[in-house]
């Protein structure tokens, strides 16, 4: 008898400490997420959002977008000791399937939390840094790798010929996991002028220019080596010219959402003729918030 009330006893802890286990492992709330203005990242990438605990990075949940902007999932269940403990929440860009279990360096939103709520921007410090919203940009139509005053209106170039010349950007500098790119949307197509990260400095390719020496700035000549839907040389006069800031690795050929410099460039256009750019970063730059 002694030894079957030892049994019941001991079966007794046994079921109320695998219980308390249970609850504290299901106490569980809800973190919601309303944000706008992200795109489809394709099949390789996905979002990943994560919680800043006691400095600690926690995934917060993994979700895509489709072509409309809408979030494949905007409410997870989150351990309630960590959701009521985060300083802060950040959105990052991933590769899918992510085999490492620790953030990207592409973080794309950030935002501190104050009582339930956390906003979201670009330019919050554990994001981009800056929401690109003071930056500028001027450009020329030249081409200069032809040696030849030819086809000038087939290469555009960000600098200021008064300069000496001088850089045509003024952009923030990116931290690690991002790259400008500059782009000519010619008809309809969106051709690529090479990636950089210094305004001041030849940009990291050029598929399109001549066989002689760019200037050291960002830009490209649009001669040879058409893609397709698109004839070299052209005529950029009425065309528009971007600057985006891209994932690095980056997810698309395709310009990344983020563009916050765009220039119209006129019908009248004259080659090495300084025209500025409108700073497009509130149209573009993603928004949004979480709660717990």
């Amino acid at each position: 008898m002694r030894n079957l009330l030892l049994f019941a006893a001991a079966s007794l802890f046994l079921f109320s400490a695998c219980d308390d286990d249970d609850n504290d492992v299901m106490v569980q709330d809800k973190l919601n997420l309303n944000i706008t203005g992200l795109e489809d990242l394709g099949d390789d990438y996905a979002y990943e959002g994560w919680l800043i605990v006691n400095g600690k990075a926690i995934s917060a949940g993994i979700f895509n977008v489709n072509e409309s902007g809408a979030l494949s999932q905007t409410s997870f269940p989150i351990n309630s000791a960590d959701l009521s403990n985060a300083a802060a929440y950040v959105l990052t860009i991933e590769p899918s399937p992510d085999n490492d279990p620790a953030p990207s360096n592409i973080h794309i939103l950030a935002g501190d939390f104050s009582g339930s709520k956390a906003t979201l921007s670009v330019g919050h410090s554990s994001a981009l840094g800056s929401d690109f919203s003071s930056s500028t940009g001027s450009y020329i139509l030249a081409t200069p790798t032809d040696g030849a005053d030819s086809n000038e209106k087939s290469g555009v170039w960000w600098l200021d010929p008064s300069g000496g010349p001088g850089a045509g950007l003024s952009l923030p500098t990116l931290p690690s996991g991002w790259k400008y790119e500059g782009w000519a949307v010619i008809d309809g197509v969106p051709v690529t002028t090479g990636k950089f990260t210094s305004v001041s400095g030849a940009d990291d390719s050029a598929p399109f220019s001549g066989n002689q020496a760019g200037p050291p700035f960002p830009g490209e000549d649009f001669l040879m080596n058409a893609p397709t839907g698109v004839i070299f040389p052209t005529d950029l006069a009425g065309k528009t010219v971007v600057i985006s800031v891209e994932p690095e690795p980056d997810n698309s050929a395709a310009p990344f959402l983020l563009k916050p410099l765009v220039g119209m460039v006129p019908a009248d256009a004259d080659d090495h003729t300084l025209y500025d750019m409108s700073n497009n970063s509130q149209a573009t730059n993603p928004t949004g918030n979480v709660t717990r």
